[in-house]
């Protein structure tokens, strides 16, 4: 037998059968003789099992922009004795969040309503902290539209029912005295990057887009007008702090830790959160570079649109304490609109880190 080849278990478990088999063993196998035999498995414990495997731990993020503001990570994971850091992206929030329930996912990116529900399940899931926030803009090719009380009768296009772009125009729509369900018409038949696409080229005049996907299309048409400030309407319903506070809006990304799995490794969290951090002010600092990598590593981006896209996004990071009020301001929308969006209930104090 080669006793390099033994992982430690395999070696403890070999010891354990020959001292059970010693009374069935030829005499020459007994007291000092079996004892010399046993010699190399211990030092193959000793010198090959070594301190034990790292721990490997992923990180989940989503493709597109909310992948984004984590690029840097790819290239550069976070570190912490003991364990071994990967990103990887999923095609879906839905997936991520499927990871979550299962147990599968320890760390990652989510919506926030996700996140709210996922944890009023039951599952044990905390907010770490904001990673994106408010991206949206309507965009027009129709001169009848000049501000969002002229939607009357319009049909404008966006993306994600019951997301939290949304839920976020949905409550601007009735602040300023327009019934979502009746005085307009939202579709939801299209994936942001087609809007873009028709939006661009004359197939529909009206349109909700997050970052990239807005910027896609002013740069494929650069006559389309900005409707309004949805960020600004956002703000002035919420509190006028969130005026006067750099990067503070509405939540459109939240970094999500099972809270058991956290606790128990307070190097790791400390490690990964830094990186988060750093990430997210690299990403503003350097858009040309954080597209190239978006682009190297697959977030479904080119590299020029999304260093375009970063200076009008919401790239953050603000840890989920500080953040709570602007959460719950969200939630509260959820609530309004749509109780079962986020489990029924705004998240006890314990579901922010």
């Amino acid at each position: 037998m080669r006793y390099a080849n033994l992982d430690k278990d395999q070696a403890i478990g070999y010891v354990l059968r020959m001292k059970n088999h010693k009374k069935t063993m030829p005499g020459f196998f007994t007291g000092r003789v079996l004892k010399a035999a046993l010699l190399p498995v211990f030092f193959a414990l000793v010198l090959f099992s070594g301190p034990g495997a790292a721990e490997r731990v992923i990180i989940y993020g989503v493709k597109g922009p909310s992948g984004l503001g984590m690029i840097r990570l790819f290239e550069h994971p976070p570190t912490a004795p003991g364990f071994s850091v990967e990103v990887e992206v999923l095609a879906q929030a839905d997936l991520v969040a499927a990871r979550f329930i299962s147990g599968g996912a320890k760390m990652g990116m989510l919506p926030p309503n996700l996140a709210a529900k996922i944890a009023s399940s039951g599952k044990r899931i905390q907010v770490a902290a904001v990673t994106g926030t408010g991206m949206l803009s309507l965009l027009s090719s129709d001169p009848s539209v000049r501000r969002i009380e002229d939607l009357r009768g319009k049909t404008v296009e966006m993306a994600g029912q019951g997301a939290t772009p949304d839920y976020v125009f949905r409550k601007i729509l009735l602040s300023k005295g327009i019934n979502p369900d009746g005085d307009l018409r939202l579709g939801y038949s299209l994936a942001y990057p087609e809007i873009a696409r028709m939006l661009a080229a004359g197939r529909i005049s009206l349109a909700l887009l997050p970052e990239p996907f807005a910027t896609m299309a002013r740069e494929q048409r650069p006559g389309l007008a900005v409707i309004g400030d949805i960020q600004g309407e956002w703000a002035a319903l919420n509190g006028a702090g969130l005026l006067s506070a750099p990067g503070r809006n509405y939540p459109m990304t939240v970094f999500v830790v099972d809270a058991d799995f956290a606790a128990s490794r307070p190097l790791l969290l400390r490690a990964v959160l830094s990186g988060l951090e750093e990430s997210a002010e690299w990403v503003k600092a350097n858009p040309e570079e954080a597209g190239l990598l978006a682009e190297k590593h697959g977030l479904g981006l080119s590299a020029r649109i999304a260093a375009a896209a970063i200076p009008r996004s919401g790239y953050v990071y603000i840890p989920a304490r500080e953040a709570r009020g602007d959460l719950e301001a969200l939630y509260r929308a959820f609530l309004e609109l749509s109780p079962a969006s986020i489990g029924g209930f705004l998240p006890p104090d314990d579901f922010y880190l």
